[in-house]
């Protein structure tokens, strides 16, 4: 895994995470890698510094840790019509679709496979089995919020 510092067109900067420095190529060359802020896909590095830890800033970042467990990384101020859009999806989505919880890959490779009914779901998968499922072509997309069932 890698972590590029990144920043949009409109200055958003923000940082993620990649398999590797050629996934996070082929995603940028595709038009893939978009800017959480504003949805913009005119995203590029921004400089980075190196990350080196002395064992002075290791016992600090545990400190700050300890003192700040539900802590969350501070982003710019999302705008609030991308707010708006992403819990008036969150509501579509939860309301016209069943949640299946950790079942997600099972029950979408069982519809894909005619063994079950069709019908709209949602809910988790590991990496490693929405990569299966991309490569059984199982349609299959991320959704861009954690369901309310998993923040409760």
């Amino acid at each position: 895994m890698i972590r590029y510092n990144l920043k949009c067109e409109n200055d958003h900067q923000f940082e993620s995470w990649f398999q590797s420095a050629d996934a996070y190529q082929s995603l940028s060359s595709a038009g893939k890698v978009e800017c959480p802020a504003c949805g913009s896909l005119k995203v590029e590095k921004s400089l980075m510094t190196p990350g080196v830890t002395t064992s002075r800033k290791k016992a600090t970042a545990a400190v700050e840790t300890l003192a700040s467990p539900g802590a969350q990384p501070v982003m710019s101020d999302p705008d609030p019509e991308m707010a708006a859009a992403m819990e008036k999806l969150r509501n579509h989505v939860e309301k016209n679709s069943d949640y299946v919880g950790p079942d997600f890959a099972k029950q979408a490779t069982a519809m894909h496979l005619g063994d079950v009914p069709s019908r709209s779901i949602y809910g988790e998968v590991a990496p490693e089995d929405a990569k299966r499922l991309a490569e059984d072509g199982v349609p299959a997309l991320p959704l861009p919020f954690i369901p309310k069932a998993k923040t409760n």
